[in-house]
């Protein structure tokens, strides 16, 4: 199987010389790299040139980073690099208290609506961060007219989830469709052709016990879906391999 992780913090790896020769192993034959900020999108490109073919970056700005005096420096970091990236994220907005507490709802749609502008201009896919902020951050994907954006790790309700897949966006599946009863009840609902998977590595899933993710732990999200779908393995890799290349315009044959 082929398979593509459409989703991973790759500078946030420890070892990550180590994990991507494990990805490789497992089948993974490319990462989309996302950035959240301005340090760490310079390390996704630079991540990106040393893997070229096999890693391919995305410049973002998570919620969760917006720092206010970088905010500008940060945007123009993005919109000078679009020529070297695959796609724009991860952006989005972030509902949560302690996010709230740092970064204002009102600040977070400030600066999404500024990124997505940027997006909507060169015509990049957008991955978006929505958590308890889905409707907030589907009309903003859809006043800035995005023609392809991915809600990562969607676990929203089944309302935003119809709007998104009728403006012809899609959801990324991690390893939480194994036990997350809202991910899971996401993934069953929506098509395959408007699904991708990935890990979010280095992000820890479970309860007891917690594990930490690398890029081969896709393998847990295809096992997962495919289940949830009842459908092969196999089947699933080639159909959501086939949905990141064209989501991300990646230069693969599958």
């Amino acid at each position: 199987m082929e398979l593509i992780d459409s989703h991973c913090h790759l500078e946030e790896i420890e070892n990550l010389g180590s994990a991507i020769e494990k990805a490789k192993s497992a089948g993974v034959v490319a990462i989309i790299g996302v950035g959240s900020d301005y340090s760490s999108n310079s390390q996704v490109l630079k991540i990106a040139e040393k893997y070229r073919g096999f890693v391919y970056p995305a410049l973002g700005f998570h919620p969760a980073r917006l720092e206010a005096t970088q905010i500008a420096q940060n945007l123009k970091f993005i919109e000078d690099h679009l020529t070297e990236v695959n796609g724009i994220g991860e952006v989005g907005l972030d509902y949560d208290k302690r996010i709230t507490k740092i970064a204002p709802k009102e600040l977070q749609k400030s600066v999404l609506a500024e990124v997505l502008a940027i997006a909507q201009k060169y015509q990049k896919p957008v991955v978006i961060h929505s958590r308890y902020a889905w409707r907030d951050a589907l009309s903003l994907v859809e006043g800035a007219q995005i023609k392809k954006a991915v809600f990562h790790w969607y676990t929203g309700p089944s309302s935003v989830l119809k709007d998104i897949v009728h403006q012809g966006h899609l959801i990324s599946a991690t390893p939480a469709a194994e036990y997350h009863q809202e991910h899971r009840r996401a993934i069953k609902a929506i098509s395959l052709e408007n699904l991708l998977i990935e890990t979010d590595s280095p992000v820890s899933y479970g309860m007891n016990p917690k594990w930490q993710a690398e890029p081969a732990d896709i393998l847990r999200s295809l096992k997962a879906v495919a289940q949830l779908k009842g459908i092969s393995e196999q089947e699933l890799a080639q159909i959501t391999t086939r949905n990141a290349i064209e989501f991300f315009d990646l230069p693969l044959r599958v």
